[in-house]
């Protein structure tokens, strides 16, 4: 089998690139190790909690244990299927902050800066706000992802976005426009009712044409002969076979895996191939390195109304949930339930948020294992720019073999005194009067936690991974000797090899990394087809005027 373009991944990045060169008349083959995506676990919004927790649907990782979390060892999660994590996320939709970008360009990623993105956030995106706010002009309307608000029915999204207003907070209309900055209406990644997955809006549509095709198997490693990527080892009924790409391999595997991917292929730090005894054939020493997450918790309250999702936990509810969204794709199965945020700044010298909050009118565990007692509501809120730094690394030489992945959370003294105020700040909102009528008592962390040991102790038992790993396969200046890949996603050492997915951000951006790392499917496809980039944009994003003196 040969095509001119094979990509490793069938997730955010990967089915953009396979709808954007197979529209360009390029033949693509796609290699995905999960299966498919039909079915209502994954289709339907509402019940997001399950694909992620299917071993049929997720890789399975786990972190090595945490040191500074007590030792313990957290859940990863990563698609295993069509869409990839698109398919098991929770549907969230986020730009990132202008000045993400710009830090990515200021850093060595050149023609990666907002100006160089926003078109192609433009691009993918098919917007509609249900006539609830947002700058047009800012925004997408005719591309293949769709994304959406919520009905925000319940009063408690109202209650959470006025509460802000009243802590003294701005109110922004559209956070993924031109104001992040406040608190408002969330957007999701839903489109009439269905998860509007990456699959659903690049794959499929893809895979209509002649020129694009799905293969089911493991990626063992990238062929590379003289200098050169000319194929991949694939593993599919037990035997191992080479797919020849005739143009370029592209990886899109994931942050996890395409620097594992990148090791097993002799890509990496040379001393730690030589443990494995793996062939060096390029010596570089980011791959792996940089890995960064976001940490959240969920503080919770007990709700003095019974008017939260909590009188729908039980079989008859669900299941009549579950039959309205089979049949009509309407009602509290076609949303996320994610339906207000907030973007706020920690303090007074932040330039730009480094705070984020998904609202949800219920008090439970992201899983759906654990249900708060009874009625409540909370927010997962942590920092976004967290200075701590962890790797992946193999664990052996055998492809099947789950690599070693160790975040470091909460390495640096800084995450602490960061983690501290951003529960304080959340106190405070949840304190403003429009929560008086709601409010009955703080379950998480509980009111008994006030001094700093308090707070720590209880981050150390509670925090956990908001799933947005990134950064292993650094993007920036060939001679950065951290470096993975160049500006135009290429392996630096390497031709015809590319890495365009999250594992290339130099750094996190805020927010949910979902939409990003369409955008850099987006973006390195016109890189891969020699393309002009799209014209840079002259929007001018806000930024609050006295952000140098002021925390709100």
């Amino acid at each position: 089998m040969q095509a001119d373009y094979v990509i490793i991944g069938a997730g955010s990045a990967g089915c953009a690139m396979a709808y954007r060169l197979s529209e360009a008349g390029r033949s693509v083959i796609v290699i995905e190790h999960g299966g498919t995506d039909a079915g209502p676990f994954i289709q339907m919004p509402a019940a997001l909690s399950y694909p992620m927790n299917m071993r049929r649907y997720d890789w399975g990782y786990m972190t090595e244990p945490e040191p500074h979390l007590g030792g313990r060892r957290l859940v990863a999660p990563r698609g295993k299927v069509i869409g990839g994590s698109s398919s098991i996320n929770g549907m969230v939709y986020v730009r990132g902050h202008a000045r993400d970008f710009d830090h990515w360009r200021d850093s060595g990623a050149e023609g990666w800066g907002y100006a160089d993105v926003l078109p192609y956030y433009k691009r993918m995106e098919n917007w509609s706000d249900g006539g609830h706010g947002g700058d047009p002009a800012w925004r997408g309307t005719d591309g293949p992802l769709h994304v959406s608000r919520g009905p925000r029915k319940n009063p408690l999204f109202h209650a959470f976005v006025e509460a802000g207003r009243q802590a003294g907070y701005p109110v922004t209309a559209d956070y993924n426009g031109a104001q992040q900055e406040g608190f408002g209406a969330f957007e999701q990644t839903v489109h009439k009712g269905r998860r509007w997955s990456a699959a659903n809006a690049y794959l499929k549509p893809a895979l209509k044409r002649e020129n694009c095709t799905v293969v089911r198997g493991l990626a063992e490693k990238v062929v590379i002969r003289d200098g050169r990527a000319v194929g991949v080892q694939l593993k599919r009924a037990g035997k191992s076979e080479v797919i020849e790409a005739r143009a370029e391999v592209i990886l899109a595997a994931s942050a996890f895996n395409s620097p594992k991917l990148l090791m097993l292929s002799g890509i990496g730090p040379a001393a730690h191939l030589a443990e494995h005894g793996i062939e060096v054939m390029a010596d570089r020493k980011g791959v792996g390195q940089n890995l960064q997450d976001h940490l959240e918790m969920y503080i919770q309250f007990a709700s003095k109304l019974p008017i939260t999702l909590y009188k729908h936990w039980n079989l008859v509810s669900k299941a009549m949930i579950g039959a309205q969204w089979l049949f009509t794709k309407t009602g509290l199965g076609a949303s996320n339930n994610f339906e207000s945020c907030a973007f706020i700044r920690s303090e007074a010298g932040v330039e730009y948020p480094d705070i984020q909050y998904h609202f949800l009118p219920i008090a439970v565990r992201y899983d759906g294992k654990t249900v708060a007692e009874g009625h409540g509501f909370q927010v997962h809120t942590g920092p976004m720019r967290s200075a701590s730094r962890g790797a992946v690394t193999l664990k052996s030489a055998d492809p099947s073999a789950a690599p070693r992945i160790l975040f470091n959370y909460m390495s640096e003294e800084k995450d602490w005194a960061d983690f501290r105020r951003c529960i304080r700040l959340t106190r405070e909102v949840f304190g403003q009067e429009a929560f008086e009528p709601y409010v009955k008592h703080e379950i998480q962390p509980g009111i008994a936690a006030q001094t700093d040991d308090a707070l720590d102790d209880v981050i150390r038992e509670h925090a956990e991974s908001a799933y947005h790993p990134c950064g292993t396969c650094k993007m920036g200046r060939a001679d950065d000797p951290w470096a993975v890949v160049d500006s135009e996603c290429r392996v630096i050492g390497v031709d015809g090899l590319r890495v365009a997915d999250s594992s290339i951000f130099p750094r996190i951006t805020n927010g949910n990394l979902n939409a990003p790392s369409i955008m850099t499917g987006e973006k390195a496809s016109d890189h891969i087809l020699g393309r002009a980039p799209l014209a840079a944009a002259n929007e001018e994003p806000w930024v609050h005027p006295a952000w140098q003196s002021e925390q709100r």
